[in-house]
């Protein structure tokens, strides 16, 4: 991966206590890998509890305060997974908008397992081609989506994917559509993601 892929872009990672550790420290050591400025950002300040599926993982530094984020100074979005993050997110109104703004103004979002909850509620998901953990499969079809069974799914710069095990497809794919950006241009090669996953 080169290490410029990404030079000059901002990532927002919206997160919040009871995140799963690996989908947010994973996408973050590949966004700066790449060259990418990443903060994590989450309702309170100073750490967010990480969590190892069942299990309490590692602290993680709040770099920004939502109420001090703007959606305009970032690029592109990430929404780790985890039960309990999303579904704090999506029942905090700050949260919701941030999410809302990047939907709105097109820009690419990555979410995985768990994480595409908050999306339903930005109205991010209608019309989309996605996958997420299992148990999101009813709820994101009844609010418009097109749900698959794949490790990685790209359409038109929403990028998700359904498990830690998927994380080296989901950080790839991620990189790939951070560095095209606006997602608006990412329907050509959406498509043929979604045929390469399919052959896996």
């Amino acid at each position: 991966m080169a290490a410029d892929r990404l030079q000059g872009k901002k990532v927002a990672v919206l997160a919040t206590d009871g995140f799963e550790q690996s989908e947010l420290l994973k996408p973050v050591e590949a966004l700066r890998a790449a060259g990418a400025a990443v903060e994590v950002i989450a309702p309170h300040g100073g750490q967010i509890q990480g969590m190892e599926h069942h299990e309490k993982g590692q602290m993680v530094r709040v770099d920004r305060e939502l109420a001090q984020a703007r959606p305009e100074d970032y690029d592109d979005l990430v929404l780790p997974g985890g039960v309990a993050n999303p579904d704090q997110l999506r029942i905090t109104p700050g949260a919701v908008e941030f999410v809302r703004a990047f939907v709105t103004a097109d820009k690419p979002i990555a979410a995985i397992c768990h994480g595409p909850w908050t999306l339903i509620d930005a109205g991010g998901v209608e019309g989309k081609r996605m996958t997420s953990w299992p148990s999101l499969k009813v709820d994101l079809r009844n609010a418009g989506a097109e749900w698959v069974d794949q490790e990685v799914v790209v359409d038109e710069g929403l990028v998700t994917s359904r498990k830690p095990d998927d994380l080296p497809a989901f950080c790839a794919r991620m990189i790939e559509a951070f560095a095209e950006g606006r997602a608006s241009h990412g329907g050509r090669r959406g498509a043929q993601d979604q045929s390469a996953s399919a052959r896996h």
